[in-house]
């Protein structure tokens, strides 16, 4: 409001915020406020006593103090509907902190008593009670002054006050999270608390179902300053929490019909090795490129970031140059070994991947990781990058390798598509597509189907005839290339898999099927109840 010299702020549940300026109203956001949302911002606002009843049904007012200036917030419910104007307040209808809103009221030109006597303001129509509570003869409205505004960071976020038992009730949580070996916590107003165990969604039954404003409170205690900001803004926000000696956890926070959400996955305190994590030798070779593009793809969940930072870390063990990382948020933590490793998070070191990743241009890089490859800008600054001499490393939410080719290509115009296929075709050096399957006995295993490039792949790309590929790496699994559908029998073969795990996990059904036939698994599963 004060930014744009605005009249008025307007905020309604289910409704996109306004300005008033000028006497006509302009949209100030594009999401509309969620159920309940409106009632969280003004009660950080107001005073504590007036918590309980800013969702009531009588009209409510107070002044609230910041430091851009002091505002009036008149809060009403019309028709069921809970709405807030928040606009600048007059010289003269306060007097600072010095009101003290529970004994008596001194206005600026009148004073009130014990008793209520009135106090004459500029229009004469405001009345004071006992308490020092402005009330308008019409509708009865409860004024305080708000506290002092919360303090200022020096990026503009403003602290909460933060209760210490909702950050140790998730924090709770969370370490009996990773003591059980869980990889997600859910958190959703009217359940309890559930944990991913194995792939598999588990209950915690003996918990208390999460009521909403606790769920709030424990998921924004945990939020920096900026992503609070920007949850209560857009409705949703990315971020990194750690419990030293514990973990690293990578949290969405959201809202949903209910309330505030959240989904907090682990991120192990040690970072794997890609002997560990059973990478393919040829996979490992191209971490030691001089240049081009490498990508590691799969649906979210997939441990794509766990594999590249396998990669990274061998980077970080064998080689000595400078390595960018561009993250949102920063996930596994690296110190340096024999590189130097920049880590930069979107949002709180840089603005956006794309303008990190210009940045990084004229940063010295020799290998630059995107944490994601989001837009058309971003996927053109990479293909870029890769073609002027430095290795990059990125991720798609795609499930096969000629899908991500595909992918890459059709974000661009297609006036622009047969450059991009030229320059994708000289580029690409690898793409690793990962999913994750249950194993049999516990636990999950990653199946990785592997492309590489050779001149066959290349020439593929540049005409156009992606769609080929599937053919040219069935004939060259002696170099490295393996389908995904053949990674998912190997690994039934080898009993790790069961024969409907892998059948789920498969792109080509059919083909599969197939497959397990020939080589005498149980496909029963497969035969229609």
């Amino acid at each position: 409001m004060v930014s744009n010299k605005a009249d008025a702020v307007r905020l309604a549940d289910g409704d996109i915020a306004h300005i008033i300026k000028g006497g006509t109203q302009h949209p100030l956001t594009r999401q509309p406020l969620a159920d309940g949302q409106l009632l969280l911002l003004l009660r950080e606002m107001a005073p504590a006593e007036l918590a309980n009843s800013l969702g009531a049904a009588d009209p409510v007012e107070f002044v609230y103090a910041n430091g851009d200036g002091r505002f009036v917030t008149k809060v009403t419910r019309e028709d069921g509907t809970l709405r807030a104007t928040v606009s600048a307040a007059p010289a003269n209808a306060f007097t600072a902190p010095s009101i003290d809103p529970v004994s008596s009221t001194n206005g600026s030109n009148g004073s009130n008593g014990s008793n209520g006597s009135h106090g004459n303001g500029a229009n004469g129509s405001a009345h004071y009670n006992g308490n020092g509570h402005m009330q308008s003869p019409a509708k009865p409205m409860s004024v305080h002054v708000a506290p002092a505004a919360p303090n200022v960071e020096s990026n503009g976020a403003s602290s909460r006050p933060a209760d210490p038992r909702s950050k140790e009730e998730i924090e709770t949580l969370l370490r009996l999270l990773v003591s059980k070996g869980g990889s997600d916590l859910h958190l959703r107003v009217g359940e309890p608390p559930v944990i991913r165990l194995h792939g598999e969604l588990m209950r915690l039954e003996d918990r208390p179902r999460l009521d909403r404003e606790v769920l709030h409170a424990m998921v924004s205690s945990i939020m920096p300053d900026r992503n609070y900001e920007e949850f209560m803004i857009s409705n949703d926000t990315d971020f990194a929490h750690e419990i030293a000696g514990v973990a690293r956890f990578r949290a969405n926070a959201f809202r949903d019909h209910k309330g505030t959400g959240a989904v907090l996955r682990v991120i192990p305190a040690t970072v794997a090795t890609v002997e560990e994590m059973g990478i393919s030798p040829e996979v490992q070779n191209l971490c030691y490129l001089t240049k081009g593009l490498v990508l590691v793809t799969g649906p979210t969940g997939s441990g794509k970031s766990t594999t590249l930072c396998a990669l990274i870390d061998l980077v970080n063990r064998s080689r000595n140059d400078h390595v960018i990382t561009i993250e949102d948020p920063i996930e596994f933590v690296h110190q340096n070994k024999k590189c130097i490793i920049t880590q930069r998070q979107v949002g709180v070191h840089t603005e956006s991947f794309k303008t990190a990743l210009r940045a990084a241009l004229r940063e010295d890089p020799d290998i630059v990781l995107v944490g994601e490859l989001r837009d058309l800008e971003t996927i053109s600054i990479a293909l870029e990058t890769a073609e002027t001499g430095h290795l990059v490393f990125g991720t798609l939410h795609t499930t096969t390798a000629v899908g991500t080719i595909d992918r890459v290509i059709d974000q661009f115009p297609a006036d622009r598509q047969e450059q991009i296929r030229v320059m994708l075709a000289d580029s690409l050096k690898g793409v690793i597509s990962q999913t994750l399957c249950k194993k049999v006995g516990g636990g999950r295993v990653a199946a990785r189907e592997i492309l590489l490039s050779v001149p066959a792949v290349s020439n593929l790309i540049r005409e156009g005839k992606a769609f080929q590929i599937p053919s040219v790496m069935q004939t060259s699994r002696k170099l490295g290339m393996i389908q995904l559908g053949d990674v998912l029998i190997d690994l039934v073969d080898q009993g790790l898999v069961e024969p409907k795990e892998a059948f789920m996990k498969a792109t080509d059904k059919a083909s599969f099927m197939a497959m397990l036939k020939n080589r005498g698994h149980d496909i029963n599963f497969a035969v229609a109840q």
